[in-house]
């Protein structure tokens, strides 16, 4: 398994985000497209988000990321949305007639944890850490 490592942590977190343009607008082809790939790789390359995969799509963004534990999946969003459509409507103007509200990407988004390990394999390995008590889902050693 690969971990990641900060200055007190060892983690895994691991979101799948799906994001799409406003009115789903099919604009992310050509260079539109290619600029905000560059976008969002430099937001996430700015706040150690590593990107794991990704694909843009002419009217939405699929991204794969493992993020650190100091960043909530809303702040991720925020950033990644909000750096890339200011600087997709300042090397692109002709896109602020489409947008005239000044607001690239949609409002929602969907996001899904991932990860290696599942909810049954930290249960088995609670259950065997010591004795059990029964009926005790949260319990100290003694």
């Amino acid at each position: 398994m690969d971990y990641r490592y900060g200055s007190h942590t060892v983690f895994n977190i691991q979101y799948h985000f799906v994001f799409v343009t406003k009115y789903r607008y099919q604009v992310l082809k050509g260079d539109v497209g290619l600029r905000a790939r560059e976008l969002i790789r430099e937001t996430c390359q700015a706040f150690e988000i590593e990107i794991l995969k990704g694909v843009i799509s002419k009217d939405h963004v699929h991204l794969f990321v493992s993020a650190p534990p100091n960043m909530a999946p809303s702040e991720i969003m925020r950033r990644v949305k909000e750096r890339s459509s200011t600087r997709l409507f300042e090397s692109f103007p002709d896109l602020k007639k489409r947008y005239w509200g000044r607001h690239f990407w949609a409002r929602g988004y969907f996001c899904v944890t991932s990860g290696k390990v599942t909810e049954e394999m930290i249960k088995e390995y609670l259950d065997h850490h010591f004795e059990p008590k029964v009926d005790d889902s949260f319990r100290t050693e003694y």
